[in-house]
């Protein structure tokens, strides 16, 4: 196969520890790359060294004589001014777009609810971002980096995006490489994987299950040093054989040797141990919802949903933005009662939610680690062994030096990990989990995914990481047509009652909102409703404004921060990125409001 693109000897450092070292790598015509390793250690900057955006203090990049490279950054470069419509498809008409089946595609794939005539300052963060990929994949490339494309994606946008990178160019034709935390997509799409770590960049054969199962062997003969973490991946390695015996099907998938690997290793999870420990906590009953409906005046957002949750049930939540999801969470975690039929709650049940803000942290980001730790419980129970907070932290990819550091100054990665061990701390019977995955690389990803193997409680998860919901839960259910549906064929199953709801002969005659539920037109709220929902507007929107002001302010005080301070940058970084993601859920409790008003 042909070479599309050499580097070599790559170097680069900063004051006080080196970033890539002497790193040598080729990319070829097939190759499809995934690109993995802990937050910080240096994907997106051998990315950008790779595809022309970072100079390397050392080596050099080389690409083939006449080679198209575009790339998907973190940040874009889209005109504030200018139209949707003319950053995707330039100055082309809607025939001669619409008559080219890729663009067709992508446009449909990506931005369908984005009117092409909308201001790019206008945009919410998620949908500039879909826009800038959308940018990127109606050109004609030989090469394409993507840097974690899946963000703002939602489980269908997720499955569009690897069918198209899959079939985009013929087989042994064009290359990718990707970095990306969503582990589905890593198995999915990609025939290779890069594992970045230590300054060096160690290659791999396969997507993220072959992955899983060489590191283990590479850890196994590693043997004493690396002991813990090889327990940890010998584990997820059963999961993978055991758990989804359809990505163990790919001929890449050393079967064998897994099978040898894992002869000795129990199930993830011990189900009946963890219900009888679930129902000697809960009692028989959790929370039942009979009949439940939620409506603003005449406009139903929920209709005779009936879901009775048992002790130790594991369930995912699917559904697009705005379906109604939150609202589902609000009924149990009793936030709001229903508009008709019933909820109960058993006596002992006690409910947290670990949510995509930070909320509980700010109060404390002046307290280092080991002082917020002190005020909650001396041991906890994991697999049967007493544990300490501290020892708790380290599984969860902590260091001693992390318990004297202040809680605002930890990475967003880092609190969020904070953040579930404190919730777990507080006992909760009944665990909530939204959008969990947030700034969590894939190694977090398996360390939190064994520890909630081990909680006994009632779990229920919403998030657009289908290998996450496939792997902490047990079954799946999906907000749809504003009602509960149960799923027995999981994630796919819903992908098919999407798409055949997109298909119904009376789509184009009814208003979609941004969950894609059908509406008929001209439907409006009334009275003291209508009031309620306005109010909830306006007060989301100055939220909003008032975020927007202070991330201004974060870019000014960061354009004028010494660049030496790595610490004190990567804080401010921190805080950006967690007003994005406060706006970003502003942003789709605001869509969910306006689809009310009609």
């Amino acid at each position: 196969m042909a070479l599309l693109l050499g580097a070599e000897s790559l170097h680069l450092a900063y004051p006080n520890r080196v970033v890539i070292d002497s790193v040598t790598c080729g990319i070829f015509d097939g190759d499809r790359i995934g690109m993995v390793g802990r937050n910080g250690d240096g994907k997106s900057t051998l990315l950008s060294m790779l595809f022309g955006r970072l100079e390397p203090m050392g080596g050099r990049v080389t690409p083939r004589g006449g080679v198209r490279i575009g790339l998907l950054a973190q940040s874009d470069s889209l005109d504030d001014e200018a139209t949707v419509g003319h950053e995707i498809v330039g100055h082309l008409q809607e025939y001669e777009w619409a008559g080219d089946p890729r663009i067709r595609d992508v446009v449909s794939g990506l931005v369908s609810d984005i009117p092409f005539d909308r201001l790019i300052g206008a945009l919410s963060g998620g949908q500039r971002r879909r826009v800038a990929l959308a940018q990127l994949l109606v050109g004609e490339w030989d090469l394409i980096g993507l840097d974690e494309p899946t963000n703002h994606l939602d489980v269908e946008g997720i499955a569009w995006l690897a069918r198209h990178l899959k079939n985009r160019w013929p087989k042994n034709q064009g290359a990718l490489v990707v970095i990306t935390h969503d582990r589905w997509f890593l198995d999915e799409v990609c025939t290779a994987t890069w594992e970045v770590h230590d300054g060096i960049v160690e290659p791999f054969e396969g997507g993220y299950a072959a992955y899983v199962l060489q590191r283990v062997e590479r850890d196994r003969i590693a043997a004493q040093a690396e002991q813990k973490r090889q327990n940890l991946m010998r584990k997820e390695l059963a999961w993978l054989r055991r758990g989804a015996p359809a990505r163990t099907s790919k001929p890449k998938f050393r079967i064998d040797a897994a099978n040898q690997l894992i002869a000795d290793v129990p199930d993830v999870r011990n189900s009946l141990e963890l219900k009888r420990m679930a129902t000697a906590r809960l009692g028989k009953k959790v929370v039942d919802l009979e009949d439940v409906g939620v409506a603003y005046g005449d406009k139903q957002v929920l209709a005779d949903v009936t879901w009775l949750i048992a002790p130790g049930e594991r369930t995912g939540i699917l559904g697009q933005n705005g379906a109604g999801k939150s609202t589902l969470l609000n009924l149990i975690a009793g936030a709001i009662e229903p508009t008709s039929g019933r909820i109960t709650r058993g006596k002992t049940v006690q409910v947290a939610i670990l949510d995509q803000q930070f909320r509980e942290l700010a109060e404390i980001g002046d307290k280092r680690v080991r002082e917020v730790l002190a005020e909650y419980r001396t041991s906890f129970t994991v697999d049967g062994k007493e544990l300490s907070p501290a020892q708790l932290l380290e599984r969860l990819g902590f260091t001693k030096d992390h318990l004297s550091t202040p809680v605002m100054d930890l990475s967003g990665g880092q609190r969020r990990r904070l953040q579930l061990l404190l919730v777990l701390m507080s006992e909760p019977n009944v665990l909530i989990l939204d959008e969990p995955t947030n700034d969590v690389d894939t190694d977090m990803l398996t360390a939190l995914e064994d520890l909630l193997d081990s909680w006994p409680g009632t779990l229920i998860v919403v998030s657009h990481d289908r290998y996450l919901m496939e792997r902490v839960t047990d079954q799946q259910y999906a907000v749809i047509d504003q009602g509960l549906r149960h799923l027995p064929g999981g994630v796919e199953e819903y992908l098919q009652l999407r798409a055949a709801q997109d298909s119904r002969p009376d789509a184009a005659a009814t208003a979609r909102g941004s969950d894609g539920s059908a509406a008929p037109e001209g439907q409006a709220l009334s009275g003291a409703e209508l009031h309620a929902v306005k109010k909830e507007v306006s007060s989301i929107e100055r939220r909003i404004d008032r975020l927007t002001a202070e991330i201004a302010r974060l870019h000014d005080q960061l354009a004028a921060h010494d660049p030496t301070d790595f610490e004190g940058l990567s804080a401010l970084h921190a805080q950006v990125r967690e007003r994005e993601e406060e706006i970003e859920q502003l942003e789709e409790r605001w869509l969910e409001l306006t689809e009310l008003t009609g």
